[in-house]
Parts: structure tokens; sequence; C-alpha cells
């Protein structure tokens, strides 16, 4: 009996991103196993053409397709779905975000919002990273054809039991704790409010108070007037003891970065975001949590257990820098909290079978 041939219609790192790394691991998974797969990098519009061709050549059974959060690459999505329908093709969506609803209903000219509702009413089946995030499809498509399928924790970002349980034991004999911002550099995930916590900590320093934290970050700057604002910050206001960039982190020196952190903070609020793998990665190393209530982000971490959520729309540093001790003194709590999550729900092997299920049942 023929494998079912899988067609992935995707972007593929690099560069790496909460999607293309998702799509990454799951393309390089049991999946190759399962199903006959092939690829359709649409990261490069300069090969849109030649990626149309591609589509319309390929005798796939079904179409694994992640779709854009922007009015530009709706357009191509769009284009490429009246492919799809034209030749009968079937087509499973996988959204990694929560922004797409706001971008139909509100952004998009009539035209173009009606297209996409005929587009997704007539797809097998649409996949959200929680379920806060169903909301994007409600009521475009059948509530039965509405899969979640969390994101997960890469194997190799996920510590020993021993380790972990050897980290939370002597958390409190580190001293100093290790605050961690693990994302790219773009103003509305938040880095600058870390950069003030930072600032926050050397004030309450030079006024003689004991060095309690130290900022750790790492990512990409696609903007060079991100990067110039991150080390301009960092030389006017003195703060080189208390942060370290080790730039695009990947591999063991990653793995080294999350081990060694205790508290995680991502205050995002960022439009496409919709559940940050790098959350899931920090709980996975037993870290606390700071965060805010965007996207997908409640249904993962929720205030006082795990972490603590901000308002996105009102951020304050004495509060949120107060939040640092809070999390400091029930360090021990969260982080078992946050592994044994990861354990129950957000470990790779359960999302490839989500998705191999999901992908067998679609006929």
């Amino acid at each position: 009996m023929s494998k079912k041939k899988i067609c992935f219609i995707a972007q593929f790192p690099p560069p790496i991103h909460g999607l293309s790394k998702a799509v990454d691991t799951l393309y390089n998974s049991e999946l190759r196993y399962r199903f006959d797969l092939e690829k359709v990098n649409i990261k490069d519009n300069k090969k849109f053409f030649l990626n149309l061709i591609h589509i319309a050549k390929s005798r796939a059974d079904l179409y694994y397709f992640t779709i854009s959060q922007t009015k530009g690459g709706n357009l191509r999505d769009l284009i490429i779905f009246k492919l799809l329908a034209l030749q009968k093709k079937k087509c499973l969506v996988h959204l990694h975000g929560g922004y797409y609803r706001q971008l139909v209903d509100i952004d998009l000219p009539q035209w173009q919002r009606k297209a996409n509702y005929k587009a997704i009413s007539s797809l097998k089946g649409v996949i959200v990273l929680s379920e806060s995030l169903k909301a994007n499809f409600e009521g475009m498509i059948d509530e039965d054809k509405i899969y979640i399928v969390p994101n997960c924790v890469d194997d190799e970002f996920v510590p020993s039991d021993a380790k972990i349980q050897k980290k939370i034991e002597n958390v409190n004999e580190s001293g100093i704790k290790h605050i961690l911002y693990l994302s790219n550099f773009i103003k509305e995930k938040g880095y600058r409010t870390v950069l003030e916590l930072a600032k926050t900590e050397k004030e309450k320093c030079d006024k003689g108070k004991k060095k309690e934290y130290h900022f750790d970050f790492a990512g990409n700057f696609f903007e060079k007037s991100e990067e110039t604002y991150f080390y301009e910050f960092i030389r006017k206001n003195g703060l080189k003891p208390y942060i370290t960039y080790h730039g695009i982190v990947s591999g063991e020196e990653k793995r080294g970065l999350l081990e060694l952190g205790n508290i995680f903070v991502l205050l995002t609020k960022y439009p496409n975001e919709g559940q940050p793998i790098t959350i899931l990665e920090a709980m996975a190393n037993g870290m606390a949590i700071i965060t805010t209530n965007h996207a997908g982000i409640p249904d993962i971490i929720e205030d006082s257990v795990n972490g603590v959520i901000n308002n996105k729309n009102n951020l304050d540093i004495n509060e949120i820098y107060g939040q640092l001790k809070y999390v400091s003194d029930n360090l021990k709590n969260m982080a078992v909290t946050n592994r044994e999550m990861i354990d129950l729900k957000y470990r790779k092997k359960f999302f490839v079978s989500n998705m191999i299920n999901i992908m067998m049942g679609i006929s």
C-alpha cells in the first residue's frame, strides 16, 4: 500500500522564527516515515511563480499550508487557495499566530475579505495553537474542522529530569537570578521594557541595594534601528555590568542559556503572536514566566501559578520589577509546575502525534 503524499506549502528556515521552526520540526519528524513528503518553500516571494508551477504539478493527496497574517501575504495565499480549488486539491491550513481574523475582518477590503471567507469554508480543516485562537476561524468553517495542536519544545531543549531537579533545588543558592529575553528584537515584543527593568535594577544598586538580577538577551535584529536603540540604551545608562547579549543562539549555546535562566520575560503585544515557542522552552527549563495577556499566551500561563500575566496595554516598569521579586520567591513551585506542564502536553511527541492523527483522518 502506497503512503499518503503530503505537500508542505510553508516557510522553512532560515531565518529561524516560531513559524519556520515549527514547520522544520514537523517536516523532519516521524511524518517522514508515515507519509511521502514534498515541500514548496514560500519564504522567497521572488520564486512565487515557480512555486505555483510546483503546486500545479504536484500530485499530493493533501496540501499542508501555513498561511500569512499580512495584507500582501494574504493576496499570495488567495492565489494559492484558488489554484488548489481549481484542481480540486485537499488543503489543511495551519495558523501559527493570532492576528488572522482581525486582518480579514478589519484590515482587508471587502472583496478580499469575501475571498478569504470562501476559501476557508472549503478547506478540509484548519489548525490553531490553542483554545482561545479558535476565534480566528469560528463562523468561517464548520466547528468540527477546527483542530487545536499546541506548539512543542524540541527534545534537544528539554533537560533531563535529574538536571532540572538539581536546578530547582539549587535555585536559592545561586545568588544572582538570570532574567532571559529570548526572541527577535521587535519593539512590540517588549525587549525595550526588559532594558528598562535592567535600568531599574542598576538605579537601585546605585542606592546601595545588592545586585539581584542579571539580564541575558538573545535573538535577531531585523532592523538596524532596533540594534542601535539596544546598544545606545546600554551605553547611555551604564548597563554593561547588568546585561549580556548572546547573539543569535542555537544548539549547545541555546541549551546553556536556557539552563542558566531563572525568569523568562516576554512582554509582547506583537500582532502576529500566537503561542511563543520560547515561552514553552523556558517552561521546560524550569523558569518562571513574566508575560502579557496576548494571543494564546493565557492558555499556557496562569497568573500567580506558573508566572505572572500583565495587561499588554498598560505595562508599569515598577510593577513588573516587583514581579521579579514575587516570582523569585515562588520560583521553586513555578518551575516544578512549568516542567510538569511541558511533560504532560508540550513535548515533541505530542505535537507530531496530533499532526499525524489529523492528517491521517482527512480523506
